[in-house]
């Protein structure tokens, strides 16, 4: 199914005017979001080359932001995702960073350590650790399907720095096998974010008392491994229960946004500022509603409290996505599921083609089917 989504001509098409993003220069605003697609290879999760084919399709957005990759081996909580803790998982990255940069695209890695949203199936029989022992109330997917998470043990301060290590050691990582710079995943449910919220770290620790206080180490260490301005950080701050995976417990749900937690990421987003990052890239409100489009008002906020470059995302369309951009408050727009149906994206945008729909089926999982196999425009 195409769906027609009009707008200005080409030229005058804020999203396809070039953008410096800190040290990344950036011949679009089109950015194509982090997407975990579980198509790792076996035990050791090593991207294949079916993701260098996939993220090479689809090297003309202005910058591809990766799918997450986890830090280390306490950080799984889904099979199927690559990770780049190895040296084996670096040279298959490896694979995937040739092909986007010898088709002119550009090209950073998310990092990701699910934290208490995993489950004992991925870490040996072991409780993952969290925060504090309080159970998020989420569903885990596991090779076994998906599974209720459980409460986890509160991180050890020395269990902390090695989590901080990880990340500065998967930083330096993603630099040798050839990424343009790196993300912080401290959006959803996982464990920089589980950080930050009161309900879930309830430590009397200085990681309690200051809840921002692993992210800004962690930032700080994935940082240090570049020169430059080449290292993001992703948040969600507006994450309700209309983000959380179908299985989740809803009751008293930990991670519904209000003006309490915002106050939280207030201060968080100021202090990130101050940071040598390249951006911020901003999760806006789930929409709830058919043909809804983001609010403006929730990614303003943040816009001046961080003063840097700041990235859309969440719900755009071709038309609020030049919108956002053209109004000054976004200087990019990341774009999640427009991506995996349309590699051709930038172009379709450019020409004001429609969009095609993904198969939801495929999304998780599989092999080419999918994944690698989506006609560009006109297709059939």
């Amino acid at each position: 199914m195409i769906r027609h989504d009009q707008g200005s001509e080409p030229g005058a098409q804020p999203l396809l005017r070039p953008v410096a993003l800190g040290d990344l220069e950036l011949p679009n605003r089109v950015v194509m979001a982090p997407l975990t697609r579980a198509r790792a290879s076996g035990r050791g999760l090593v991207p294949t080359d079916l993701h260098a084919a996939y993220y090479g399709q689809r090297a003309t957005a202005g910058l591809i932001i990766a799918e997450a990759a986890w830090v280390g081996e306490r950080a799984i909580g889904a099979p199927g995702v690559p990770g780049v803790y190895t040296e084996r998982q670096a040279e298959g990255w490896r694979r995937v960073t040739d092909v986007v940069h010898a088709l002119g695209g550009r090209i950073v890695l998310q990092l990701w350590h699910a934290g208490a949203h995993s489950h004992p199936d991925h870490l040996g029989g072991a409780r993952p650790g969290g925060p504090s022992a309080v159970d998020p109330g989420e569903e885990c997917w596991t090779a076994a399907g998906p599974r209720a998470t459980v409460t986890p043990r509160e991180m050890t301060r020395a269990e902390i720095e090695r989590t901080v290590a990880d990340y500065g050691a998967a930083s330096a990582r993603a630099r040798r096998a050839g990424f343009d710079g790196v993300e912080v995943a401290a959006n959803g449910t996982y464990l920089l974010a589980q950080f930050l919220n009161p309900r879930l770290n309830r430590r009397a620790d200085a990681y309690g008392i200051d809840r921002s206080r692993l992210l800004l180490e962690v930032v700080d260490a994935v940082a240090a491994a570049w020169d430059g301005r080449r290292a993001g950080v992703r948040l969600s701050p507006y994450w309700t229960v209309h983000d959380a995976s179908p299985g989740a417990r809803r009751g008293d749900y930990p991670y519904t946004a209000g003006e309490g937690a915002l106050a939280v990421y207030d201060s968080l987003v100021a202090e990130l500022g101050t940071r040598r990052l390249a951006y911020l890239h901003l999760r806006g409100r789930a929409l709830t509603e058919p043909g809804a489009t983001p609010d403006f008002d929730e990614f303003a906020r943040y816009r001046k409290l961080f003063g840097g470059p700041l990235v859309a995302n969440h719900g755009f369309g071709r038309e609020s996505g030049n919108a956002v951009v053209d109004a000054g408050i976004a200087d990019a727009v990341a774009f999640g599921r427009p991506f995996i149906a349309n590699p051709d994206l930038v172009a379709r945008f450019a020409l004001g083609q429609g969009t095609a729909r993904s198969d939801e089926a495929t999304h998780y999982g599989g092999g080419a089917r999918g994944y690698v196999d989506y006609p560009i425009w006109p297709g059939p």
